[in-house]
């Protein structure tokens, strides 16, 4: 008897029709369509974040390292092989030496070292953009998407006065899932803007401190060059390597 009395109250109980799902089948193609638009920003904005974040990782550890590995080379030849092949300052490095193999073509040595900073403020610039690469697709995210939000607002505001006119007086059950739906479209815009605002500062954050350290070891490059070898930055020492310990001397033998 207990049994059929919770089933049949478990029946009787009101089902939710005001869900997320309930809201998208009721805002109908625009709705879907909006949803899938900016699940597709939020995924761009997500892929963009991590991959750049890796590489401008990648190229500080590097840039960490010129001091303890390529500054110690005898020659920029000899510790460009040091470097990784596809970094950004092996392309400062190999670039600087190409200048330098035909800056000696130049007639006046006013226009051989205009030469070379051209050759090596190009090679900033080109590596600069690729760092840039996507940035914007984060700041078109970022103002685009709560208005994409607020035209599914007003999409299900429009639904809800439709409803309201139809049945002629504003009760609850006709509006709740048409305003429902306009709220849920405004809040998924601002969660797909923010982040990617929040990402785009940061990110651009990290490229500026970059650009600088890139300057300055071009700057560095450029001297070394003009200076035959001569000119090279502070190199940092390698930690000295631990003493061993003494070995105990032998106990004198005993008569």
């Amino acid at each position: 008897m207990l049994i059929e009395l919770l089933a049949a109250g478990a029946n009787a109980a009101p089902q939710n029709k005001f869900g997320f799902a309930e809201a998208l089948q009721q805002g109908g193609f625009i709705a879907y369509a909006t949803v899938t638009i900016l699940g597709i920003m939020s995924f761009g904005s997500f892929f963009i974040l991590f991959t750049k974040w890796f590489e401008q990782g990648k190229i500080l550890r590097q840039g960490r390292e010129l001091k303890t590995s390529f500054w110690r080379a005898a020659t920029l030849k000899e510790g460009a092989t040091k470097l990784e092949k596809n970094s950004a300052w092996r392309q400062i490095v190999d670039d600087g030496l190409a200048a330098e193999e035909q800056h000696s073509k130049m007639a006046q040595a006013t226009d051989a070292h205009d030469w070379l900073v051209g050759s090596l403020a190009r090679s900033e610039a080109s590596i600069n953009a690729r760092l840039a690469a996507g940035l914007p697709f984060l700041a078109t995210v970022g103002a685009t998407s709560p208005f994409i939000g607020l035209f599914g607002t007003v999409v299900g505001i429009y639904r809800a006065l439709i409803a309201i006119g139809l049945a002629g007086s504003a009760s609850i059950d006709k509006v709740a899932g048409p305003v429902g739906e306009a709220l849920i479209m405004t809040a998924l815009g601002l969660l797909v803007a923010v982040p990617a605002v929040l990402a785009y500062n940061y990110l651009q954050a990290r490229n500026k401190r970059i650009a600088e350290h890139l300057q300055g070891f071009a700057t560095d490059v450029l001297a070394n060059i003009n200076s035959n070898g001569a000119v090279k930055p502070a190199v940092t020492a390698p930690a000295a390597a631990k003493a061993a310990p003494a070995k105990p001397a032998a106990a004198p033998a005993k008569p």
